[in-house]
Order: structure tokens, then C-alpha cells, then sequence
């Protein structure tokens, strides 16, 4: 060990740098600028709502009336009447009969398995759900089975199969990574049946599909089902910050009594709360911009080339007609903001984004284990209200440094 007893620390984190390194797996934090010209196709803004003056102004009130933190759990000093107000706000509109706020969709999902699994129970998980939901499994200390991804068959026998007298389903409502649309009425029914509960996130469903952007749970007629709790994020359509649980009043008691995640943890920030409450509001007011966001996923794809499942049957959001902006909904659309480009190997797909952010285009790049190897991929991400010169631009960059790429290929 010689004098220094931690001389393996480094040795150890130099090789394992070192292998990522020659992985292509490096990852490295790149700082914008609040004045960045890239055009936004990584982000998860989909309604473009985190620069909205409308939101940054809820912030800023909330900021002003309740201080810059929460100052403490929400058990203790840390709940406010704001959160109580966003609370029913989001229960109500998403058709739930309760809501709980968390810090972050991450802690939602945390709180809500672990404290609804345990020793006695099974939990049965999609093999493509959410790093937050496998952990929130792992946590769980529940027996942990992984169904085939949207295979509702799987879920059935391994449900039929247990000997625990309770048993959780989870899954993204919309996956994260592919956009693709979990099949949530055969997976709700298998559930009742089995008497599992069936836990769905609707981090990027909310505000993107169901009438009015009241996510996949709504537009699947399962909102407010006692069987059905969900989970959704601030973070992302609503471009603020935070999570919640969406469920029956019982259900959110026992969340209060029982998630680690919401008893131990600083509650909300109240500018973040404020933020979210009035992008609610907005996409309240303006009911066709998840329509909007479709459209351009739609122009996404065609400019990549990618292969997407399309949707028999389009969201039911209405359209605003008196909106000038509001878009008249195409017969065919993509499922969801993400558009999933697969590049193979994590070096090509790494250098694919570089150049087209030298290009001013900004794209997310996902290597393993975000996911599986030989699947390194560019994910785009659609916006409403991305201007179509700026979309005109992204496509043509797009469609150039892809067309580089599959000629060397």
C-alpha cells in the first residue's frame, strides 16, 4: 500500500478513464451561454415554455413572496400554500383525484415504488424503462422481474406467476429514448385481472400527448383509475422543475407517511413551483401546442430519414381557431417530441453532434449504457413554436452531416 493508503484511488479511477476513454464512453459537461444561438433540438423543452415570460414571471413572484428556497422538508417548514396550489392544479387537470410534489421527477419515481413495494411484493418492469425507475425498483427491496419492452403478454405471465400477494407494473407511458407509446389499456387490463397496480411515468407524455397535453394516462381513458398511479416531471413541457405523483387520495397519504424521497428531501424550490404552475396554466390557455410539437417532429424525422411508428389514431388535443399559429393536424403522426436517429458505434455518433453543433445545430448524442451498445444514436427533440427558419436550417443540417455519415458507413 506504501505511505499512502489511498494510492489505489487513483490508480483505479485512471484506468477506469482510461477504458471509457478508449470506449468512445468519455462524458463531458458543456456549459452554455445564456445568449446561445444553437438551435435547441436536445433539450426537453417541448413547449418551449422555460423562457416563456409568462413562466419566468411565476418564478420571479413566487421568489419574491416565499424566498429563494423552500428551507426545509416539506414535513417541517418546507410546504407552502403555492405547492398545495399546484398540487390540485396538476391533479385536476390530468383527471387524478390527488397530487404530491417532489424536488424532481427522478424522487417521484424513487418515492413512489419504494414505498409502494417491499419484501412482500412483485414488482414487474419494462427491460427499456427509465434509469429512475430501475432504480426506484432496486430501491424498492422488492423481487424484481423485467418484462420484454411493451410486451403486455410477458407482463401477464410473470404477474400469473408470482407467489407475493402485491404486485406493481412500471413503465414510461412515452419512452424516452425511441418516443415510442407504451400500449397502457392492454397493460392496464392485465393488470386488474392479476390485481397489480400499474405505475406509469409520464415524463414525456405530459404535454406532448392526450387532449389538451394531458399525457398518454388521459388519452388511454385511465385517468383516475385506482389502479393507476402516475408519475410525471416538471422539468420538461412544463420547463420548470420538480415532480409529482398523481393517484388516489390514499394513495398520496401514504406517500406522505412512507416516500423516503419526499420525507427526507428539501422540498420544491418555490420559484420552481411557481414556474410550473403557471406553465399549467399556459398549456391550459393554449391547447394546441402539443399538436404544434408533433408537426415538427413529424418534419424531424422526414429530414433524418428516421423509421418511426406513426399513430393510428392522432391526440385529441384541440386546436385552438383562432390561433395563428395553430397547425391543422397532419393524417399521420409521430408519436412523441423524441426522434431517435441510430448511428451505431458512440464515436460516430459523437462526431455526428459535434458537427452539427459547429453547424449551430445542438442534438443530443446517447451512448451506452443510456443505451445498449451498438445502438449510439442522435436524439432529437421537437419544440412548439420553433421558428420555421430556424427548423428549415436544422433540417439541412441535419440531412447533411447524416448523409456524410451513412456514405462513410
Amino acid at each position: 500500500m506504501g505511505s499512502d493508503p489511498l494510492c489505489w484511488l487513483d490508480e483505479w479511477l485512471d484506468q477506469t478513464a482510461g477504458r471509457r476513454e478508449a470506449a468512445g464512453l468519455r462524458r463531458r459537461l458543456r456549459h452554455r451561454r445564456s445568449d446561445d444561438m444553437a438551435i435547441d433540438l436536445a433539450s426537453n423543452d417541448y413547449l418551449s415554455l422555460a423562457r416563456d415570460p409568462r413562466v419566468v414571471a411565476g418564478a420571479v413572484s413566487a421568489a419574491r413572496e416565499w424566498g429563494a428556497g423552500s428551507t426545509g422538508s416539506r414535513l417541517v417548514t418546507g410546504s407552502t400554500r403555492l405547492h398545495a396550489e399546484l398540487e390540485d392544479e396538476l391533479a385536476e387537470f390530468c383527471g387524478a383525484a390527488a397530487a404530491l410534489v417532489f424536488s424532481s421527477g427522478y424522487a417521484a419515481n424513487l418515492g413512489v415504488v419504494s414505498a409502494l413495494g417491499g419484501r412482500d411484493a412483485l414488482v414487474v418492469s419494462d427491460e427499456y424503462s427509465h434509469a429512475s425507475l430501475v432504480d426506484a425498483c432496486r430501491l424498492s427491496r422488492s423481487q424484481v422481474e423485467v418484462a420484454p419492452h411493451n410486451d403486455p403478454a410477458a407482463v401477464d405471465a410473470l404477474l400469473a406467476a408470482r407467489s407475493q400477494p402485491r404486485a406493481l407494473v412500471v413503465t414510461d407511458s412515452v419512452s424516452s429514448v425511441d418516443g415510442d407509446l407504451a400500449p397502457l389499456r392492454r397493460l392496464h387490463e392485465v393488470c386488474r385481472a392479476r390485481g397489480a397496480v400499474l405505475i406509469a411515468d409520464e415524463a414525456h407524455g405530459l404535454g406532448v400527448r392526450g387532449p389538451g397535453g394531458r399525457g398518454l394516462v388521459a388519452e388511454a381513458g385511465l385517468a383516475g383509475e385506482p389502479d393507476v398511479v402516475v408519475t410525471v416531471t416538471l422539468s420538461k413541457a412544463l420547463g420548470a422543475q420538480g415532480g409529482a405523483v398523481l393517484a388516489g387520495r390514499t394513495v398520496i397519504d401514504h406517500l406522505v407517511d412512507a416516500a423516503r424521497t419526499f420525507i427526507f428531501d428539501t422540498g420544491l424550490a418555490p420559484a420552481c413551483a411557481g414556474a410550473a404552475l403557471a406553465a399549467l396554466r399556459v398549456l391550459r390557455a393554449e391547447p394546441w401546442l402539443p399538436a404544434e410539437v408533433l408537426l415538427c417532429a413529424g418534419r424531424l424525422a422526414e429530414a433524418t430519414g428516421a423509421v418511426r411508428p406513426t399513430s393510428p389514431t392522432p391526440p385529441t388535443s384541440p386546436t385552438s381557431p383562432t390561433s395563428p399559429t395553430s397547425p391543422t393536424s397532419p393524417t399521420s403522426q409521430p408519436q412523441s417530441a423524441v426522434v431517435s436517429v441510430v448511428l451505431g458505434e458512440p464515436e460516430v455518433a459523437f462526431a455526428a453532434a459535434q458537427r452539427c453543433l459547429a453547424a449551430g445545430v445542438l442534438v443530443g448524442c446517447f451512448r451506452p449504457p443510456s443505451v445498449p451498445a451498438g445502438t449510439s444514436r442522435l436524439r432529437l427533440t421537437a419544440r412548439a413554436g420553433l421558428a420555421r427558419g430556424d427548423l428549415a436550417r436544422a433540417r439541412r443540417v441535419l440531412a447533411e452531416v447524416l448523409d456524410d455519415v451513412l456514405a462513410v458507413r
